[in-house]
């Protein structure tokens, strides 16, 4: 057997803030999750995003500290559209959310943007921007 990348697993410290958040990104967890200590949502392609309370992790890992700085993890979200990456940017930054990089065009053809998370994990939306008319194919 051969062992088949499944979960991708974050570290929360308030559950109900990362239950919300995720959950503006379109992400659905079971009833009652944002009381739980460990909640999964099933991912496009059949992956799940697991969340994990810190306490949760340090019940199981005595010697387990959250990790420090930024950058450690992202996640990104395709949007349909360039204009829902500005929409979605703004209604995150809206509701209390570090806005790390305001909507962009970025060079390599795609609309993009970062907010974090409750915990200041980066979360990157993004959208290919149309072709060019004028552009090589």
């Amino acid at each position: 057997m051969t062992p088949r990348f499944d979960v991708i697993g974050l570290a929360v410290s308030d559950m109900a803030a990362s239950v919300a958040f995720y959950g503006r990104l379109g992400l659905v967890f079971p009833e009652g999750a944002h009381d739980e200590p460990h909640v999964e949502a099933e991912l496009p392609g059949g992956l799940r995003l697991a969340l994990d309370t810190e306490a949760t992790i340090r019940s199981f890992h005595s010697g387990w500290r959250p990790p420090s700085g930024g950058g450690r993890a992202s996640l990104a979200f395709r949007c349909e559209n360039p204009a829902e990456v500005d929409s979605v940017y703004e209604e995150l930054v809206g509701a209390g959310h570090h806005g790390e990089l305001k909507p962009w065009d970025a060079f390599w053809g795609m609309r993009y943007a970062v907010v974090h998370d409750p915990d200041g994990n980066g979360v990157d939306l993004f959208a290919p921007l149309p072709a060019e008319p004028d552009a090589p194919r």
